[in-house]
């Protein structure tokens, strides 16, 4: 049995037309290419690019992922962005200090934003702010 495919663009036609989101957004995976040491001579660079993404408005989220018993962390991360094409998140990705030293990897992919929600909490009092 052979299973039906759709592009890339139906899909996003599909779910256009059922009335979900459908924000395109690309996800950077990262990983390290040799061990831990280079990937912490390179995170204060690292982080500096990352708040700048945040900073412009190309950065949606960031963060590192950990093993699968959620016991450590070998320096893998995930980074998903606002770009106008993959062409342009991949040199997004590319010009990340992370990156360009060759202390990890990248593997960019369109992604898709089509359900979920972002509570917010404000307090006025004290301007104390909390994302739930």
């Amino acid at each position: 049995m052979t299973e039906e495919k759709s592009s890339w663009q139906q899909h996003i036609d599909k779910v256009t037309e059922k009335g979900l989101l459908a924000k395109q957004l690309y996800v950077i995976q990262t990983e390290p290419v040799s061990g831990m040491d280079a990937i912490f001579e390179n995170l204060q660079e690292h982080l500096a690019y990352q708040l700048e993404l945040e900073r412009t408005g190309v950065m949606f989220a960031a963060g590192p992922l950990a093993d699968d018993e959620c016991k450590e962390w070998e320096g893998e991360g995930m980074v998903i962005i606002r770009a106008d094409s993959v062409e342009h998140a991949n040199q997004i990705a590319s010009n990340d200090p992370m990156h360009k030293s060759g202390a990890r990897k990248f593997r960019v992919r369109p992604w898709l934003l089509n359900e979920g929600s972002l509570t917010l909490k404000v307090t006025y009092s004290n301007g104390g702010r909390e994302v739930i």
